[in-house]
């Protein structure tokens, strides 16, 4: 019982010191709004002493000032009221997550944004009990301050295999699917504004196309929240998270459009096409931008090896770099981050250390977790704070055609995109990806950037989206994890890579891409080798330092494995420190290379001697990688030599085909009759025992057997003509090319005969058995060829 009230004991006391800090940022806030301004007498920053304000320096004679007491105890809160602020709101997010992890029962229930707004909503009404004014999140704070960290976290972790075999799946639910949820959710809204009784008549098209377009995208915060608790397969986590991240080109795009020509109220072609290219500037923008401070990143890390400390630096600061440039010229930020990051990443952890390499894997999880905690008690916050404007009927038919274009675009999409899919998506997969798209802050902000001049129905607007962000974040958020359950989906299996695992798969892709040049068919098998090929041949030398630029992918794969497991071995207690004197010869980013012992060094050889063994080998080994034509049945140009070469190979193989037969039959006394086409083996057989084989005979009672072709062994192939009660047919002269070989039994005495017919036929069982048996003289034979 004493560990479960000690248990008890400090989640209380946890409940307590949040509670109390949920009281003291009210308090704070207020005291600070009503903090008179003092003259500060000093330095300018606060440092010096803090005096109320007074006349009695006088005119211009400067008179005697009077004397006073220095003060020990000064209180100037309004020196410190914005960073004090930051840390409470800080502090107070951290406690909160902190409490919601330590109470399992409420975690495996509720997920962690809903509690995180309901602690927003009950912070914000206290503020507006105590007097304060709560604090509204603000767009520029969001963009430029909160966001940057999490979308930076994704990306610069991002699995790029399991991403780049699905980008065209990502692409088509990004761009075509956002596309068609904007315009079937605004112009059926638009419809139903028209209808009299409702009060929205003044809402145009173009309005509703602008909030359409904000309200339509997945928010990429809301669905890391979310799956990354339920522990969703990895194909499922990255189509739907590959969605919300690429889905901002077209966001930013659709929503200048409409904002550009709402006031205008018509839009021509010429807009919709520079429509188009805008956001093909947009995107491809974004990501150039990204991949070039990427490069620059991992070029800078080349020269960081003196002064491992500023490391994680450069990788923060060029990341961010990249998203305030992209958004300078109004590029996709989000694209930018990510590109950035999963350019950088391969390189950046090949130069820096393994300290480095912590703290950046670090700094940035908890960088990103205190981000999406803080935005999601700023929204419950900004829902106390904002100003709303309630409609029903626009609130309730926004909700209904959100899952309906969410689940008629998903369907409609997944039936064209498993055309060409290998693994396709099931009705369970196509569920939980339209189940799955959650509506978050991305959404608030957009609305909050309206203007209230050029809008008058913005506060509506707002309202609608933070009642569709509770709706799919408290209803679809907290009900996907027993669907999930309750149909039995495939989840996350954490299971650590092998080097087993890994030679396969690099077997594999080795494989396909040349399957893909055979055929002539290149896919993206082929063009990831090229891609590889290029960044071994020319990237890596530039952007990493030392040996670990020539370094095997494989080779570098087995040290990250090598070094993981050695530090849980050593977490776990189960291995033997090291001295720290003593450098770790097992170092996945400072691994030098052996010094090669002098007894076994390799001769040196010359470089005219080394590239005349290039020469040679390259003018004689077989070019495998050469363009070869794609195969088609229906496009074969006939080859003139090809006839003549078809009937040589033809007859090497029925020159095959005979000296096998003869090779198989040589231990066999009965031995099928040659082709009619081949008389010289005929009479070759006959010459070499001549006893037994002999030309037809024309006598009457010679027994006349026939052994077919097919199977000398077998007693069903064979054909007994004439046996000694009937009388032979005599054969025409042009029937005995065709008639094969003979075997004739050795004449003798009449007596001798008349006693063979009183036996009852049993010579016939002896000649029966001489077609399987050879006698006793077989064995001695049996490794002679039967030709001369």
């Amino acid at each position: 019982m004493q560990p479960s009230m000690s248990c008890w004991t400090r989640r209380a006391l946890l409940l307590v010191l949040a509670l109390g800090l949920a009281l003291l940022v009210p308090m704070a806030l207020s005291l600070g709004a009503a903090e008179k301004p003092r003259r500060s007498v000093g330095d300018g920053h606060g440092t010096g002493v803090t005096m109320p304000p007074d006349d009695s320096h006088g005119g211009g004679h400067g008179g005697n000032k009077t004397k006073k007491n220095f003060p020990v105890l000064t209180f100037d809160f309004a020196h410190v009221k914005i960073p004090f602020e930051i840390s409470l709101w800080v502090l107070l997010a951290s406690l909160m997550k902190l409490g919601f992890h330590l109470i399992p029962r409420l975690s495996s229930i509720v997920p962690e944004s809903c509690l995180l707004i309901v602690v927003g909503l009950l912070v914000g009404g206290l503020m507006k009990l105590v007097g304060g004014a709560p604090p509204e999140l603000q767009s520029d704070v969001f963009f430029l301050y909160l966001l940057p960290p999490i979308i930076l976290d994704a990306g610069y972790f991002l699995p790029i295999r399991p991403f780049s075999e699905n980008l065209g799946t990502i692409l088509m639910f990004a761009v075509v699917g956002t596309l068609w949820n904007s315009f079937f959710i605004g112009g059926l809204l638009y419809a139903v504004c028209q209808i009299e009784g409702t009060d929205l008549q003044s809402i145009g098209l173009l309005p509703c196309f602008l909030f359409a377009s904000v309200i339509s995208a997945v928010d990429p915060v809301a669905v890391l929240a979310v799956f990354e608790e339920i522990h969703i397969n990895e194909l499922l986590h990255i189509l739907v998270f590959g969605e919300s991240l690429l889905n901002d080109a077209v966001t930013v795009v659709l929503y200048h459009l409409f904002e550009e020509y709402s006031g205008v109220g018509t839009v021509e072609f010429l807009d919709v096409f520079l429509g188009i290219v805008c956001f093909l500037v947009v995107s491809l923008g974004g990501v150039l931008v990204g991949a070039f401070y990427g490069i620059l990143a991992a070029f800078t890390s080349r020269f960081t090896s003196h002064t491992r400390v500023i490391e994680p630096l450069f990788v923060f600061v060029y990341s961010y770099m990249s998203y305030l440039s992209a958004e300078v010229f109004h590029l996709s930020g989000i694209m930018a981050l990510i590109a950035c990051g999963a350019v950088m990443r391969p390189y950046v952890e090949a130069n820096i250390s393994h300290k480095s390499h912590t703290t950046t894997k670090y700094f940035l999880k908890m960088w990103s977790s205190v981000s999406e905690t803080l935005i999601f008690i700023f929204l419950g916050v900004s829902t106390v704070a904002g100003l709303h404007a309630w409609n029903w009927t626009f609130v309730t038919v926004t909700i209904i055609l959100c899952l309906v274009a969410r689940v008629l675009g998903v369907m409609g999409l997944t039936f064209v995109i498993n055309k060409f899919r290998i693994v396709k998506l099931t009705n369970k997969d196509q569920f939980i990806i339209a189940y799955g798209g959650l509506r978050g802050a991305i959404a608030f902000s957009l609305g909050y950037l309206l203007h209230p001049e050029e809008f008058p129905m913005r506060n509506m607007f707002l309202t609608t989206i933070i009642t569709v962000i509770f709706f799919t974040v408290f209803v679809q958020g907290m009900t996907i994890r027993p669907l999930v359950d309750l149909l039995a989906v495939k989840k996350k299996q954490e299971t650590k890579r092998s080097i087993n695992e890994e030679i396969h798969t690099q077997f594999l892709d080795h494989l396909l891409t040349g399957i893909e040049d055979i055929c002539g068919h290149y896919g993206h098998h082929h063009w990831k080798d090229k891609l590889n090929r290029f960044n071994k041949k020319y990237v890596k030398k530039c952007l990493i330092a030392g040996e670990r630029s020539k370094e095997p992918q494989l080779i570098a794969f087995y040290h990250k494995m090598e070094m993981k497991q050695a530090i849980e071995l050593v977490e776990s207690g189960g291995g033997v420190k090291l001295p720290s004197a003593v450098p770790s010869t097992v170092s996945m980013q400072n691994i030098q290379p052996k010094k090669p012992n002098s007894d076994r060094a390799l001769p040196q050889i010359s470089k005219s001697r080394e590239e005349e063994i290039r020469k040679i080998l390259r003018n004689n080994l077989q070019k495998t990688r050469q363009r070869l034509r794609s195969y088609n049945r229906h496009t074969l140009v006939g080859d003139p030599d090809e006839d003549g070469w078809n009937e040589l190979l033809l007859k090497r193989r029925k020159i095959m085909d005979i000296d096998k037969q003869i090779s198989r039959m040589s231990n066999y006394l009965t031995v099928p009759a040659a082709p009619p086409e081949s008389p010289t083996l005929s009479r070759s057989r006959l010459a070499s025992d001549p006893q037994n084989y002999g030309p037809k005979p024309t006598l009457g009672n010679v027994p006349i057997i026939k052994v077919d072709l097919a199977s000398p062994q077998s007693p069903e192939y064979v054909s007994v003509v004439d046996e000694f009660q009937k009388e032979a047919v005599p054969l025409k002269e042009e029937d005995e090319d065709m008639g094969g070989l003979t075997m004739k039994v050795p004449l003798g005495d009449p007596e001798k005969e008349g006693q063979e017919e009183q036996n009852g036929g049993k010579e016939q069982q002896r000649l029966m058995r001489c077609l399987s048996d050879p006698g006793p003289g077989g064995a001695e034979e049996e490794d002679e060829p039967f030709l001369p």
